[in-house]
C-alpha cells in the first residue's frame, strides 16, 4: 500500500501524531475506506479530506453539504453514518453513529 498521509495544519493541531485506519462495517465486516486519523482520542468524525482509497467517498470535500451522500455499507444497506460541516474548522465529515463502524490500525511502510 502506497499511501502518504497528509502533514497540515490539522496535523499539527492534533500534535502531530497520526495513524492510518482501516474502516469497515461493524455489521457485515466489509472494508470501507482508509482513514487517516489525527491525534489522540475515539473517531467520530471522518474528515472528506483523510478519507482513502474509496470510490463512492475520496473527493466529496468539492461538493456542498445539500449534495454529500450518508455513509452506507454498500454491501449490507447499514446507515454508518451522516455528513455534516464541523464548524469550527470549517470542515466537511461524517459523524460516525456510536457502534457502527470498526478499525484497525494499519502499519505504513517507509
Amino acid at each position: 500500500m502506497n499511501i502518504k498521509l497528509k502533514n497540515d495544519r490539522f496535523k499539527k493541531n492534533r500534535g502531530g501524531y497520526s495513524r492510518l485506519l482501516d474502516i469497515s462495517c461493524e455489521g457485515c465486516g466489509q472494508h470501507l475506506c482508509f482513514y487517516q486519523k489525527d491525534g489522540p482520542g475515539m473517531l467520530k468524525r471522518m474528515y472528506f479530506d483523510r478519507i482513502y482509497d474509496s470510490k463512492e467517498y475520496s473527493g466529496l470535500k468539492k461538493l456542498s453539504i445539500n449534495k454529500l451522500p450518508r455513509l452506507i455499507c454498500k454491501n449490507c444497506g447499514r446507515l454508518l453514518g451522516v455528513p455534516i460541516e464541523f464548524k469550527k474548522e470549517k470542515r466537511l465529515a461524517f459523524r460516525l453513529f456510536q457502534g457502527a463502524i470498526t478499525k484497525k490500525i494499519i502499519r505504513l511502510s517507509k
